[in-house]
């Protein structure tokens, strides 16, 4: 009998030694923060998730300093060969967000509208007062000051700037020219620049005539107005779980899972929405990693693309449609460890 219970306590103690370490995207952070919370309580699983960046995940995991990276820019096939020779990186999507333009204008109690080539001069520095003639007509009867438009933007490598810049590249050829779809693109030095959802966030707050791109989850939480934004269809459409799922229907994944889905046809989407990812590689048996960890980490994923999709609804973000949700089910599947399926 005390051989049975040392036995038992041991075996407990090797399942509390567990633990996961990931690093990435901000954009999904206030999301993956109650994942991991929730997933602690149902598994006596620690995953320690560090919000530097898409870039900052990318680079991570092709170094193999993490379990897993995170990222809402899917990486490209130049990055994806810097992978572990023989290996793959996958791309597990986990939800869909928005990107919204927040801004600070004292006073302003009326919502505004922008479109996309509106904003593309906004944020090359083209407009530079709020009572611009091209703000006033979009928002027409809204008194708007003389007041100096400061751009806020992203200092570090970021997959919410990837999206945001990827939506106006779509919108103007010019802004793709001067300032480029990229995770750091080159904004010119009549900008703020700030670390993260929260430092950009933090910007906007603090300084009258601000604007800025964040998650719609940091602008809610901080009491910050964001813009309607016009879609293809013409119509200005406010960011919601709703809407953003709308921004994803009927667009089909390819069988690697990426995809920019922003300037949707929707006629209810919103126009900069994206899916967010984990990246993992395919094998998990390489530096040194063990059995028990590889199996922690796939059983972590697979409950995150069924059982945590509950979550994300209530934080503003979309859930997998059905369609993202079978693929990434099936790359998950996907792994192995030693060649071995999990």
């Amino acid at each position: 009998m005390k051989r049975l219970y040392l036995t038992s306590v041991m075996l407990l103690s090797v399942a509390q030694a567990v633990s996961l370490q990931g690093a990435g995207a901000s954009f999904p952070y206030p999301l993956y923060s109650k994942y991991f919370a929730e997933y602690k309580k149902l598994k006596n699983i620690e995953v320690n998730y560090q919000s530097i960046g898409s870039g900052g995940g990318q680079r991570q995991i092709l170094e193999q300093t993490v379990d897993f990276g995170a990222s809402d820019q899917p990486m490209n096939d130049k990055d994806l060969k810097k992978a572990l020779p023989g290996n793959t990186l996958l791309h597990i999507p986990t939800a869909l967000g928005a990107v919204v333009v927040t801004y600070n204008v004292p006073g302003l109690k009326t919502r505004l509208k922008f479109d996309g080539a509106l904003l593309a001069r906004v944020f090359m520095g083209e407009i530079r007062l709020w009572n611009d003639p091209g703000i006033l007509k979009l928002n027409a009867g809204v008194k708007l000051p003389p007041l100096p438009i400061s751009v806020a933007r992203r200092a570090d490598s970021s997959g919410t700037t990837f999206v945001f810049t990827d939506y106006l590249s779509k919108i103007s050829p010019l802004f793709q020219q001067k300032v480029g779809r990229s995770q750091e693109p080159n904004w010119g030095n009549q900008t703020i620049g700030a670390k993260g959802n929260d430092g950009v966030t933090a910007v906007v707050k603090q300084t009258p005539g601000a604007i800025g791109y964040v998650e719609l989850l940091y602008a809610e939480q901080n009491h910050l107005s964001y813009a309607l934004i016009e879609n293809k269809a013409g119509r200005f459409i406010d960011a919601s779980s709703r809407s953003v799922a709308a921004a994803a229907n009927g667009i089909k994944l390819p069988a690697d899972a990426r995809i920019s889905i922003t300037n949707t046809s929707s006629k209810t989407g919103y126009p900069i929405s994206a899916y967010t990812y984990l990246l993992v590689f395919q094998d998990q048996s390489y530096n040194r990693r063990t059995l028990q960890t590889a199996t922690a980490l796939k059983n972590m994923l697979d409950w995150v693309i069924t059982g945590a999709q509950k979550y994300n609804e209530p934080l503003g973000y979309a859930r997998l449609p059905a369609e993202a949700q079978k693929l990434a089910k099936k790359i998950v599947s996907s792994m192995k460890f030693a060649g071995k399926p999990l």
